[in-house]
């Protein structure tokens, strides 16, 4: 991949930090419902909190009640607002993937790095926190007033970075919120982490990790 970017930039929650999601849900309702009942509550509960990220912005409070809340509802799940709560403030406790902090901090000696999330103010940097590299800039979904996969949070991006789509190379374990957007803005440099969360798709034009220990090789480091 060349020539070496002037930043890389990465999504956060599932891509560097452990985004549990999954997990929070399976310690409230794992205990009534079966295992494939669980398998396709998760299914609906995430693909309602991209459905929610889609519109206006609004508080992630707001994106996880409304997403837990229709999972239920399409489940046949009492819905609890405590529950929803209770998922959100877990977000940040979580910590990175095992693979994050040495290849992250390698790379950091060399290339700026910078972080895009669908977060909010006053969550990310406790997880960003625990990357265990500096980072360059960390801009939220609050900051932007728009949550990926829309583009406004990328061209805000940019335009704080005082460079151009093909100055950056950006890093995420998801096409649907990362990658697609990242192609669509002409974004050349791309890198998959394949996380297992969703099948490759070569037509994006991305070089594929297994995991961040992979990422230094990608720029010769």
């Amino acid at each position: 991949m060349s020539p070496r970017p002037k930043f890389i930039t990465f999504d956060c929650y599932g891509t560097l930090t452990h985004f549990d999601m999954a997990g929070a849900a399976r310690r409230i309702y794992g205990d009534t419902l079966s295992a494939p009942a669980m398998a396709q509550f998760i299914t609906n509960f995430a693909a309602y909190r991209l459905d929610e990220v889609l519109g206006a912005w609004k508080p992630y409070a707001e994106v996880v009640h409304n997403a837990l809340e229709r999972a239920c509802r399409a489940n046949g799940v009492p819905f609890r607002p405590e529950d929803a709560a209770r998922i959100y403030d877990a977000v940040p406790t979580w910590g990175p993937h095992p693979d994050v902090p040495a290849g992250l901090a390698r790379v950091a000696q060399e290339i700026p790095l910078v972080i895009l999330s669908n977060a909010m103010n006053s969550q990310i940097m406790s997880n960003v926190g625990k990357l265990g590299a500096p980072f360059h800039m960390v801009i939220t979904a609050e900051e932007t007033g728009t949550y990926k996969p829309q583009m406004n949070g990328f061209e805000v991006m940019l335009d704080k970075l005082g460079c151009g789509p093909k100055d950056i190379c950006h890093v995420s374990s998801s096409f649907r919120y990362d990658l697609m957007t990242a192609h669509d803005m002409g974004i050349d440099q791309k890198v998959w982490v394949n996380r297992g969360h969703e099948p490759a798709n070569p037509y994006y034009g991305y070089t594929e990790i297994a995991d961040i220990g992979g990422l230094p090789g990608v720029f010769g480091l």
